[in-house]
């Protein structure tokens, strides 16, 4: 295998093929819809991992929120910009961010953290639950596995990836001061040539009032 590419390598080389490959992903639209019937009215999000700015930012911008997007790949803050006026968009890495404890009323991640490795993530998870206000909600996705730092093929691409199960996952946000409130998980295959089958689990946290 060769050298791991990092996650703005990914994200740039694959574009809008990333949102097309991705777009039937109806147990992430269902997540998001949940989120939006819980969010009070012009809500400050936070989106980590933004992509394209589909469908996360697009849906929570046109339903009134006020959406700051962050992604690591500068290709892809380019294609958010461009489909999403409503929302903005930062290039960034997560692990770079700083903000005041309290700052969002929601922060939202999908599969944005599959390319750190394992203390990395649980940094972040802690971190997130710091950010959000009393209240406040974190919609976390990702693919669950036993895994921290093994070299895959996603897309096409040499990625090295690291995850927890859902169980451990669910442990992690509670040991974060967060709530447990909504747990669901899908199978889904993305529309890409180069990309096989994936489990995938949406956790929905509330940090308590």
């Amino acid at each position: 295998m060769t050298r791991p590419e990092t996650a703005a390598e990914v994200f740039d080389a694959l574009g809008t093929d990333y949102e097309h490959a991705f777009r039937t992903a109806t147990a992430q639209r269902a997540a998001i819809t949940d989120l939006l019937a819980a969010l009070p009215p012009a809500a400050k999000v936070l989106d980590l991992g933004s992509g394209t700015g589909r469908p996360t930012a697009e849906l929570l911008a046109a339903a009134g929120h006020d959406v700051t997007g962050y992604d690591v790949a500068p290709r892809m803050v380019e294609i958010a910009r461009d489909r999403v006026p409503a929302a903005r968009f930062v290039l960034g890495d997560m692990r770079e961010l700083s903000f005041e404890d309290g700052s969002w009323d929601a922060v939202t991640t999908f599969f944005s953290m599959l390319q750190l490795p394992r203390a990395e993530q649980e940094t972040m998870i802690g971190r997130l639950a710091a950010w959000l206000k009393p209240g406040g909600l974190l919609l976390f996705a990702t693919v669950p596995a036993d895994v921290d730092g093994v070299d895959i093929v996603f897309m096409g691409h040499p990625v090295r990836a690291s995850s927890f199960p859902a169980e451990t996952l669910v442990e992690r946000l509670r040991k974060a001061g967060l709530d447990v409130i909504r747990q669901d998980r899908a199978d889904f295959v993305p529309d890409h040539p180069g990309a096989g089958p994936e489990p995938h689990v949406y956790l929905t946290a509330r940090k308590p009032a």
